[in-house]
């Protein structure tokens, strides 16, 4: 096998003063940390049990099998995260680690190509019986995601060579022939997985394998409802008593489905695959739906900082416009999701406007979910935080005033990890002969074009700035250069060698065609601080106003602020103070501003109810959502009130 990529994570170096307080955390301290946490090696977080159940199922160990039914996937991901990080920081030690964990993966393998601890040790005799809620198939889809990782990394086939075995006997399991299953994935993600086992494999049966999983899903009779009709049928989840189709994105067929339903993470997971799908296969109806399915999330049930799902029952969206704040849910894999779905929308329709949305939740909801120590998640990301309502055994239990050790399901940590361990893969992008420049990170980076090497540098303090430099150099190659303009662009120049270029635009890139050899492109907008408004029919920000400055959303910390947050009203045209502070969340812009705060006028403080209230000026301070939470626990406050 050869690994055909125009870009290669491994060519690929990150040092930008925004990304390294993330990118370089990920080696040093997050996977080392999570490898103690895989092993229970972490007092008082939860347990994971995760390689203890290899090590049974493998015959290493006797014991109980504990943890979630899909307890296995957290190693692959956590495999995967390592792959990337070997890509451009080779660390023996971790690679040993990572070969002592895939060592354990392979042993508990069964000999026909079977590989689940849960249903290798818990419940032998069934297999396949419950796609809905057994994540079989979702966790054979990162064990192959994490193989496929570390083939490129390494060049190590043994993680691999085990994946294809699974996904051969997955093949042979499910199809329209006599004596296979009609079904597929209660929880999306094998699809997208083994489009990625495909392209490094080129065997079609994968391809094919994925593509059926996607038409077959939704069709009548639904393949979960028939299975709960068995006499031996048993939930492994309460919350699946009454079970609804919709849930799991197989209430229709997939190329009728036209709002984004279910559980979020599955839903943009699927997409994903979907997206894939039409690239390859030039699938235009398949493409539609990716469109139409995006333009619901992003338009009526996405909140302002990527944030997707926003019940806190099921993990899942609910209708247009139901985005509370403070019971938000937002599950930090849900807006990884979304930003592989739009990187992939992008990827399809050489449109822009998807890598906005795919920023908005980098820079926010999945920088929010990891500490800057790297060690304490946030599984939740709720746009309002009162510490003091956040009680157990209530709506808004799921809400956490502070990020955890770990939790007992732990799909969003180790999901983190992979996440920032590839950053480099949303940079740029190549179709053909055209190269796009989609996100604005300080690197140098290696890449073909038309089979001829590249070498490229990108030089910014983004998004303190728009001020970009792109220096590029190798043999001379014409080909179009994509660069992408954000929305909140103001005011952009672009210059070729000093001189104004000569650009299209189209579909919010800037389109440069050039023999390019040894050239430099300087590019340069304003990045202004902007107040924007809810649409009125978003029930919970009626009257309220958000603070966003380019890709970040702005929110108010308690620390910097005071109490009783949610007392605060501004102004719709306040002015905003800038103030960059390198000492303060390792380095962060600041924004002080003037408003006023409700003040009670009563003799009886502690009255629900008061006279007319008064308002009082106070002195207020935002900074960037993606960083809160990281000093002194307190209230935080996305959507301020605002006299319209």
């Amino acid at each position: 096998m050869q690994i055909k990529k125009a870009i290669n994570l491994r060519n690929i170096f990150i040092d930008d003063s925004y990304w390294n307080k993330y990118t370089k955390l990920i080696g040093e301290k997050v996977l080392p940390y999570q490898w103690q946490i895989l092993n229970d090696n972490v007092p008082d977080a939860a347990p994971s049990y995760c390689l203890k159940n290899f090590k049974i199922a493998g015959g290493l160990e006797k014991g109980e099998r504990k943890g979630t039914v899909f307890q296995d996937s957290d190693a692959a991901k956590w495999l995967e995260a390592v792959a990337y990080n070997l890509e451009t920081n080779p660390n023996p030690d971790l690679e040993n680690k990572a070969d002592y964990v895939i060592d354990l993966i392979c042993n508990a393998q069964e000999e026909d190509g079977y590989l689940d601890t849960y249903y290798t040790l818990v419940e032998p005799e069934n297999k396949w019986k419950n796609l809905c809620e057994g994540h079989e198939l979702y966790c054979a889809g990162h064990l192959i995601e994490a193989a496929v990782a570390y083939y490129h990394s390494t060049g190590k086939t043994k993680l691999l060579d085990c994946a294809c075995k699974l996904s051969d006997l997955i093949a042979k399991t499910f199809g329209y022939e006599k004596g296979q299953i009609k079904g597929y994935p209660g929880h999306p993600e094998l699809e997208l997985a083994l489009i990625k086992l495909y392209k490094v494999t080129e065997n079609k049966r994968y391809l094919d394998l994925a593509s059926y999983f996607i038409d077959e899903r939704g069709k009548s009779p639904n393949i979960f409802l028939e299975q709960m009709k068995d006499p031996g049928f048993k939930h492994i989840f309460y919350e699946f008593n009454n079970y609804e189709p919709r849930y799991s994105q197989s209430h229709l067929p997939v190329r009728q489905q036209t709002t984004a339903e279910g559980h979020a993470v599955r839903a943009v997971y699927l997409y994903c695959a979907m997206a894939d799908l039409a690239k390859i296969n030039n699938d235009e109806s398949l493409s539609k739906q990716c469109k139409i399915l995006w333009e619901n999330i992003t338009k009526k049930r996405m909140y302002i900082t990527g944030g997707i799902g926003s019940s806190g029952y099921l993990e899942r969206f609910t209708t247009d416009y139901d985005l509370p704040n403070d019971t938000n849910y937002s599950e930090t894999c849900a807006s990884i999701g979304l930003a592989l779905f739009g990187f992939r929308m992008a990827h399809l329709t050489h449109d822009a406007s998807y890598i906005d949305t795919c920023e908005r939740a980098l820079y926010n909801t999945i920088r929010a979910g990891i500490s800057l120590e790297g060690n304490r998640y946030f599984y939740v990301n709720p746009l309002e935080v009162w510490p003091d309502n956040c009680i157990v055994n209530t709506s808004r239990a799921h809400v956490k005033p502070v990020r955890q050790k770990w939790f007992d399901v732990a799909c969003c940590p180790t999901n983190i990890a992979r996440t920032f361990a590839s950053l480099g893969q949303y940079i740029y992008d190549i179709d053909g002969d055209e190269l796009f420049v989609n996100l604005f990170i300080q690197n140098k980076s290696d890449i073909f074009i038309n089979q001829e090497k590249l070498h490229i540098e990108m030089d910014t303090v983004y998004p303190r700035n728009g001020k970009i430099k792109i220096s590029i150099s190798g043999k001379k190659i014409p080909f179009a250069l994509n660069i992408r303009k954000p929305e909140f662009a103001k005011d952009l120049s672009i210059k070729l060698n000093g001189q104004e270029a000569s650009y299209t635009e189209s579909k919010n890139y800037c389109k440069i065609c050039h023999d390019w050899e040894n050239d430099e492109i300087e590019i340069d907008f304003k990045i202004e601080v902007k107040q924007v408004f809810a649409n009125p029919l978003v029930r919970a920000n009626c009257g309220k106003t958000a603070i966003i400055r380019g890709p970040e959303v702005y929110c108010l910390e308690e620390c910097d602020n005071c109490k009783d947050l949610a007392a605060i009203y501004v102004e719709k045209n306040v002015q905003f103070t800038e103030e960059w502070k390198e000492s303060l969340l390792e380095g962060t812009l600041l924004l002080h501003f003037k408003g006023k705060i409700l003040s009670s006028q009563t003799e009886d403080p502690d009255s629900i109810c008061t006279l007319p209230p008064s308002l009082k000026e106070v002195s207020l301070t935002a900074i960037p959502y993606g960083s809160w939470c990281n000093r002194t626990p307190g209230e935080m406050i996305v959507w301020l009130h605002t006299n319209i």
